[in-house]
This record gives structure tokens, C-alpha cells and sequence, in this order.
């Protein structure tokens, strides 16, 4: 069973009050019983074992069984900076990047991206990405939603703010390069942010602005990827290098 994310104004212990969609979808596609249990989680860390005691057209009320504080993340958080794709392949990249455990996706409008968002249609989709997030974070048994922001373009990323602990930007195989060996941050007050580029790449002139801001860029070896592809690669070595991913074991 999933953990469901709810805010914290819908827990006042020792209940815990569904209601919006969250409701329609324990009560009417789930079809929840009174005393079935579920998990619910804060969103910041706290999770809730709850048996539903009250089912009702107006909420879901559940009461409160078991509390778990779970441990905050000890090791960089892992920020995906991912140029805008065409069609789905954007959603599919914000899915697979919540279930792998990503802290925050930020659209990257590059040279080379095929969609350009409009202005007016802005609000609607970003609210969108952050349902498909929810939705991803919640079937994976997430501690937390990621956070999708507001699309920005390299130049503004690499030189508003303060700068990430580590920078990897993913590029195309150039000049023969082999795969590199990367130190990466290991305690939790540091951030690690990956750029992918679009399915045309990044071009000359963001590749020159990585450079100039000390960035290097890196490779996944000798296979040239699909931008979605390399995403989610991306990810899932270095949340194995950071201790996030572990190594197959055999049912007990």
C-alpha cells in the first residue's frame, strides 16, 4: 500500500481528516473500508499509520495507530536540472527521477529545446509535474515530494544564486573522452545538481558558459543516450555512489 502525502493542517492528532482529491481517491477508486489501515505522511519526514474510523462524502477520517519520525537524509541532496522535452518523455523523466529519490527538478529552457512553454499555460503545467511527482512519490514510498520549479534557462542557473556543492553536466561523448571518476559530496549540507541537456544536446555557446563557470562537462561513456534515458542513468549511479541505491539481494 502507498503512503499518502497530506498537509500538515489535515493532522490533529490522534486523527488525521482527508479531504479534496486525496478523498475521492480512498473513497471512491480505492474503495476503502472503515478499519482498514493506511499510511500517511507529512511530507516533512513523519509518517502515520492511521485505521479509518469515518467515510463520508464531505471527508475521510482516519485515527492515528503508530507515529515514525524517520531519519533526515544524511548524504547531498541531488537536484536534476533537465532541459525541456517533447511530449511525454518530460513526464516520464519527473516520474522515474521521484521513484529514484531526486530532491528537485528544474526545467531548463536550453538552446536546443523543442518545446517552449507559454506564459499563460505556465501556472497549468507546472501544477501537472508536481501532481505526476506527488503521485510517483507516494506509489514509491517516499520521505518527501520533490519539488518541481520554474523553468529557467542555463545561463540564469549557472550564475543567480549560490552555487551548488558539485555541478555535473552531462554531455555527448567529445574528443574521445573515456568515462570520468568523480569525487561527489558525502555529507547532507552539500547539493549535488545534474544537468541534461535536450534530445538535440547543448550547444556551443552553453557548453562554453559551463566552462567558464568551472564546469566540466561529463559523459556516461561511449553510447550516445536519449536525453530521458541519460536522466534517469544519471540518477540511479549516483544515487548507488551515495548509498541510496543498494545492490540486488534475493528475497527472504
Amino acid at each position: 500500500m502507498p503512503v499518502f502525502f497530506v498537509s500538515s493542517e489535515c493532522i490533529t492528532p490522534p486523527t488525521i481528516t482527508i479531504t479534496g482529491e486525496l478523498l475521492l481517491h480512498i473513497k471512491d477508486s480505492l474503495r476503502v473500508a472503515i478499519g482498514e489501515t493506511l499510511w500517511f505522511s507529512d511530507g516533512q519526514g513523519t509518517r502515520y499509520r492511521a485505521a479509518i474510523s469515518d467515510i463520508s462524502k464531505q471527508a475521510v477520517i482516519g485515527q492515528i495507530l503508530e507515529t515514525i519520525q524517520e531519519s533526515s537524509h544524511v548524504t547531498p541532496r541531488l537536484i536534476l536540472g533537465q532541459s525541456l522535452l517533447k511530449g511525454e518523455k518530460m513526464d516520464w523523466v519527473i516520474q522515474k527521477a521521484t521513484e529514484l529519490g531526486i530532491h528537485e527538478i528544474i526545467p531548463i529552457e536550453s538552446r536546443h529545446s523543442v518545446v517552449q512553454l507559454k506564459a499563460d499555460r505556465l501556472g497549468h503545467q507546472l501544477a501537472r509535474w508536481q501532481r505526476i511527482a506527488l503521485e510517483a512519490a507516494q506509489q514509491s514510498e517516499q520521505r518527501r515530494v520533490p519539488t518541481i520549479a520554474r523553468p529557467h534557462s542555463l545561463a540564469t542557473l549557472l550564475t543567480s544564486g549560490t552555487p551548488p556543492s558539485t555541478i555535473l553536466m552531462l554531455a555527448e561523448r567529445r574528443d574521445g573522452n573515456s568515462p570520468q571518476a568523480i569525487a561527489l559530496p558525502q555529507d547532507q549540507s552539500s547539493s549535488l545538481f545534474v544537468l541534461i541537456g535536450p534530445e538535440g544536446g547543448w550547444s556551443k555557446e552553453e557548453l562554453e558558459l559551463a566552462e567558464q563557470r568551472g564546469i566540466e562537462p561529463v559523459t556516461l561513456g561511449q553510447q550516445i543516450l536519449r536525453a530521458e534515458t541519460a536522466a534517469i542513468a544519471t540518477i540511479s549511479i549516483l544515487q548507488s555512489r551515495l548509498g541510496r541505491l543498494g545492490s540486488l539481494s534475493p528475497m527472504a
